[in-house]
């Protein structure tokens, strides 16, 4: 699988997020690490882990870590932005 380019994947998740009626961070370095620790699991892991979580080596239960990640919807609904703070409710 074809690991897409940092910018690809901001495009993408920017896209996720206004489609869900969410907004990116707006501090900007919280965001740029963000996507740099997502694009850097890409790379090594083969797949956009949240990089605020820890994988578990079962992929079962590390596919719900994939960004976005199964939880993101409930926190966000709970505390107004998900775990790590890249989507927070618009």
């Amino acid at each position: 699988m074809a690991v897409e380019s940092e910018a690809e994947m901001r495009e993408r998740l920017h896209a996720y997020a206004k489609s869900q009626g969410f907004a990116f961070n707006e501090d900007i370095d919280r965001l740029n690490l963000i996507m740099k620790g997502l694009y850097n699991n890409a790379v090594k892991h083969g797949a956009a882990y949240c990089p605020c979580r820890i994988r578990t080596g079962d992929s079962e239960n590390d596919n719900r870590i994939i960004c976005p990640c199964a939880f993101h919807k409930d926190e966000i609904k709970q505390q107004g932005f998900c775990h790590c703070r890249l989507f927070y409710d618009a």
